[in-house]
């Protein structure tokens, strides 16, 4: 299932999956405990780890861009694809991100996510595309609220579950029913 996923650019940003060559930048980015504080990783340590951390998902199904600050010229977060499957005819994958501090609060993730969202259901062509989230990440679930997710569960490590349907996606959006119909 692996594909070709285009840069991606919004007014502030501009997307493009991370490569080995990123990988002093992802250091500098995952090295900060506040991003990594709600993932399933620990705050890099050296640049091997982010190597590791770009390689896992150069070789994974889905994708990952690093989001760049068209202003700063520099990476401030990630973004991504990855568990991409197909079970009993239902393409899903499960969308992760994370954001520099110092960009918090001020609609970069939100920004970064619209055409993310696009590359899921248009590209990938997935019908479902599912998020986790830890309780305490009371900001992450407010803009995956914001962006039409809507909460289905609670993961056997006490996680939140949301997800979007391609179904909903486009009643939430008519330019988005229009790209996709």
């Amino acid at each position: 299932m692996k594909t070709n996923y285009p840069m991606l650019e919004t007014e502030r940003l501009y997307l493009r999956e991370l490569t080995l060559d990123d990988a002093d930048a992802v250091y500098l980015h995952f090295s900060h405990p506040e991003v990594t504080r709600f993932m399933d990783i620990e705050a890099c340590r050296n640049r091997k780890e982010a190597e590791e951390i770009i390689a896992f998902h150069v070789a994974d199904s889905g994708c990952r861009y690093g989001i760049f600050s068209k202003a700063a010229n520099e990476l401030i977060g990630t973004c991504g694809y990855h568990c991409w499957s197909t079970e009993q005819g239902v393409s899903k994958a499960e969308i992760g991100f994370d954001l520099s501090p110092s960009y918090w609060g001020k609609g970069y993730m939100q920004e970064a996510i619209r055409p993310l969202l696009q590359v899921g259901f248009g590209l990938m062509k997935l019908d479902m595309i599912e998020a986790t989230c830890d309780p305490g990440n009371v900001p992450s679930q407010r803009l995956l609220t914001r962006m039409g997710f809507v909460h289905v569960g609670v993961t056997a490590d006490n996680l939140l579950i949301v997800q979007i349907s391609v179904k909903e996606m486009c009643a939430l959006t008519s330019s988005f029913a229009v790209i996709f119909s």
